[in-house]
């Protein structure tokens, strides 16, 4: 255990690409190499460094070594219960997770070589969704209601207290919204800002400019009205350019009012590629050095791809995936039933 902690506080490191000075080249296929085969379901994955970390349900999290090929995995047990864990995030010092379900169980890297629980939440309707830091001291996590408004806890020490604003300081939601953990994709940050994606009966985009102190909600134009719709993902390019879809995961081909982008920071969007393929979608991220323009999204229904920011698509895999996170402009990680792969995008 002493090993995978030493591991998992590696500090993040950049790997982006300088653009290239040529004809622009677009990806045309991708190759999927399974690292990690498990019977376990994975939503949450971290890029530490050049390693990729996770946490997965029956309580099992690890990290890859890239240099080595090699798993370093344990399990986390609280009491007789055995988590769930949707939710991940890192800082240059600790790897965090988060569990759904009642009680919300929140772990970081510890100082005594074991995970240690640094929030816990009871409530019979606690079910938390995403996470995402800012810095090393201020991270957000977001979940479903259990009163009138999101559960929204915020760290400003690095992860070992948090503080659940109150429903006095956010705004309240609508019946039926609520929110997806799908891929721990609600959350998205630049900057000092945050914006968390809803869903269900309703699905808005809640912003802050300033870490999370003030708040402003603004309405989407996604798929909405079931408990089953709405938004499932979302990422910025900067503070001004963002991508949200999902759709409705029972209805997997519908491929109307489930994917739009803003140009103003989140306050209006517009949807894309209405009526054409992809259909729902569990994860989306742009690509990175690539001025927004390209992005991945990824579900169970395979792997797409758009080099003009989403105006069309090209379904480059079938493969299923959960989850996705890059490593660089031509490698990223996914992660979904059962395995984690890495994913190598090919250019011409």
């Amino acid at each position: 255990m002493k090993a995978l902690v030493s591991i998992l506080v590696l500090v993040i490191t950049g790997c982006g690409s300088k653009e290239s000075q040529q004809k622009p080249s677009y990806y045309t296929s991708v190759e999927v190499q399974t690292i990690l085969e498990d019977s376990i379901s994975i939503r949450a994955i971290e890029i530490i460094g050049n390693d990729v970390a996770f946490a997965a349900n029956n309580g099992v999290y690890g990290l890859y070594n890239s240099k080595t090929g090699g798993w370093r995995n344990n399990v986390q047990k609280y009491d007789t219960i055995i988590p769930e864990f949707r939710a991940v995030a890192s800082t240059s010092t600790d790897f965090l997770m988060l569990s759904v379900g009642n009680p919300a169980l929140l772990y970081k890297t510890g100082e005594k070589g074991s995970m240690e629980l640094v929030y816990k939440e009871e409530d019979e309707k606690v079910f938390y969704d995403a996470m995402a830091f800012w810095n090393d001291k201020e991270g957000i996590a977001m979940g479903d209601p259990t009163n009138d408004c999101l559960s929204v806890i915020i760290t400003r020490d690095g992860g070992n207290s948090w503080k659940k604003i109150s429903c006095d300081n956010f705004p309240k939601s609508e019946e039926g919204e609520a929110a997806f953990a799908a891929s721990n994709s609600n959350i998205a940050i630049k900057g000092n800002n945050v914006w968390l994606l809803s869903g269900g009966m309703k699905s808005r985009i809640f912003h802050s400019e300033d870490r999370g102190v003030i708040w402003k909600v603004y309405d989407t134009p996604l798929l909405q009205g079931a408990p089953t719709s709405g938004g499932y993902s979302m990422d910025f390019y900067d503070e001004k350019n963002g991508i949200i879809v999902g759709g409705d995961y029972t209805k997997p081909d519908e491929n109307t009012k489930n994917k739009a982008i803003t140009a103003d920071g989140g306050k209006t969007w517009t949807l894309i590629s209405n009526g054409k393929d992809p259909g729902y979608k569990s994860s989306v991220r742009y690509v990175p050095g690539k001025e927004g323009k390209e992005i991945i999204a990824i579900g169970f229904t395979g792997i797409h791809y758009t080099k003009d920011a989403g105006m069309s698509w090209d379904k480059l895999s079938s493969e299923a995936f959960f989850t996705i996170r890059f490593l660089n402009d031509s490698v990223a990680y996914g992660a979904g039933k059962n395995r984690i792969a890495r994913l190598k995008f090919n250019r011409e």
